[in-house]
């Protein structure tokens, strides 16, 4: 099986790996050493639930909420627990059964929902991921005036492995019950299904979002929910979603998809750079890549007119030294863009923002040496922020190891390459009329590169027509929401679709 690397085949190239749920027994623990005694090294179930009222400023307006953490077991056939999945909820006392509810979920596989949680759409956010943030900054938690509670309650999901959500059967059982495709989604429904059943909320409206892996779980966990479980979902929302692995990949020589949908998030991050970002600059950009690029690519590097002219106009397009861009035929890959467009100034570029950047630690080097300078920033304020506010603020005291991004999840991970989120979402929405989709992308991402979902929408039947399938894109990259301006218009235009649909 073709291993799915963290955030849409991202090209990290961190060699740290880390225990994925190492999760640790409390030495001085009653509950645990009567575990202990009773099925050897089996950890202790983990806290109830704890609750705790805060507010926030949000829209303009003060949203007074209950912030509730919480885990979820999962069972086996048997009935026997094998596994803990730590949800966070956010949810708005006395209203109404009605309000709609939303579940949301990061991707990796190996992230935590901690990224959509403090940095896009829950109440409170930590600053990371813009151009100057650094891990030794203070974590600390203030008001999301982007969040979405004003118009929709929050359960932010993490996944086994992820977060403190845990496994407890061994290596073997847990990857055959956790980390493949297909269970995920099943496990996973199971638990949106659980909270909802829980908490009495299976007559409210139901929505999901999900952020790059997470977009690739949405529609799939959606027509699930839809024809498995009983529930239908009212909308999705999909942030830089990972839709379509075969097209952003390389295994196919021969095709010019993956070079057709990276080369505009390469030109949007040029424009960018020039301040001539906006969708009229990049439209004959599109247009281009659809039609004589398209052409002359598959022309071959032996038609020397043809790889000529299309080196020209890569190069012209992205800002690339002419002459490096037809060495390489006018197949210029992600990494060499990332290091060769600011060479220069000895900085490279973010594969998720490329215009995110870091001094390259070894610039003399023939090959790239150096971790992603945005993936890398990342680990140390969501994790301080998110351990502190769930232990200290909530007080769910839990004696584990918070895994924000595990690799050790993402290296084990199992796909079936028959699956296809692409099918799932147009069922989703075949058998559901009212259901409303919203994908969301950053200009500069290219991790997941908006320009695949563009195509993914092209090739919709009728049924999906733009009003209820919406493309919609933000300046910045695969976490644009991390700029201010970017995560206002994001709310801007989901709270559009929440309204249009109640």
């Amino acid at each position: 099986m073709r291993k799915v690397s963290l955030a849409c085949l991202a090209m990290v190239l961190a060699a740290t790996s880390f225990p994925a749920f190492a999760a640790e027994k409390p030495a001085d623990s009653a509950e645990a050493k009567k575990g202990d005694d009773a099925k050897g090294d089996e950890l202790p179930m983990l806290p109830a639930p704890k609750s705790i009222k805060q507010s926030a400023v949000i829209g303009g307006k003060t949203v007074n909420y209950v912030a509730t953490v919480g885990a979820l077991p999962i069972k086996d056939e048997k009935g026997k627990t094998i596994g803990e999945v730590v949800y966070t909820a956010y949810t708005v006392p006395g209203a109404p059964t009605s309000r709609p509810v939303t579940f949301a979920f990061n991707g990796g596989p190996g992230a935590a929902s901690v990224y959509l949680n403090l940095g896009a759409i829950g109440p409170k956010r930590v600053q990371f991921g813009a151009q100057g943030d650094a891990p030794s900054d203070p974590a600390v938690l203030h008001d999301n005036p982007n969040s979405w509670l004003d118009f929709t309650d929050l359960v932010f999901i993490d996944p086994i492995g992820t977060g403190f959500s845990r496994s407890r059967v061994d290596a073997e059982e847990t990857k055959k019950a956790f980390y493949t495709s297909e269970n995920d989604i099943k496990y996973l429904s199971r638990v949106v299904y659980d909270w909802l059943n829980q908490n009495g909320r299976l007559t409210s409206r139901k929505y999901l979002s999900g952020e790059s892996y997470g977009g690739y779980r949405v529609p799939r966990l959606a027509y699930y929910l839809q024809t498995q479980m009983g529930v239908g979902i009212s909308g999705m929302t999909l942030v830089s979603p990972y839709l379509d692995p075969p097209a952003i990949g390389e295994d196919d020589a021969l095709s010019p998809l993956p070079w057709m949908i990276n080369l505009p998030a390469m030109v949007a991050g040029h424009f960018e750079r020039q301040g001539n970002l906006s969708e009229a600059s990049m439209a004959p950009v599109e247009q281009y890549i659809r039609t004589q690029y398209v052409q002359d690519f598959l022309a071959g590097p032996q038609d020397k007119a043809a790889t000529d002219r299309l080196s020209a106009k890569v190069a012209e397009l992205t800002g690339l030294d002419p002459a490096l861009v037809r060495r390489m035929d006018g197949r210029v890959d992600i990494g060499t863009y990332l290091r060769e467009i600011r060479r220069d100034q000895g900085l490279v570029g973010s594969v998720y923002d490329s215009n995110f950047t870091a001094y390259d630690p070894f610039p003399a080097s023939a090959r790239p040496q150096y971790s992603d300078p945005l993936l890398t920033t990342l680990i140390a304020p969501t994790t301080s922020a998110m351990v502190d506010f769930v232990t200290r603020q909530v007080g769910w005291k839990v004696d584990a190891r918070y895994n924000a991004l595990s690799y050790e999840v993402n290296n084990v991970w199992e796909r079936d390459d028959s699956d296809n989120p692409v099918k799932d979402l147009r069922q989703a929405i075949s058998i559901d009329p009212k259901m409303t989709v919203d994908i969301v992308h950053g200009w500069d991402d290219l991790s997941c590169p908006y320009f695949g979902s563009r195509l993914i929408m092209s090739q919709m039947p009728q049924f999906g027509r733009p009003d209820r399938v919406r493309l919609h894109m933000y300046p910045g990259g695969h976490m644009f929401y991390s700029r201010t301006d970017s995560g206002a218009a994001l709310r801007r235009d989901i709270l559009e679709s929440y309204r249009a649909a109640s």
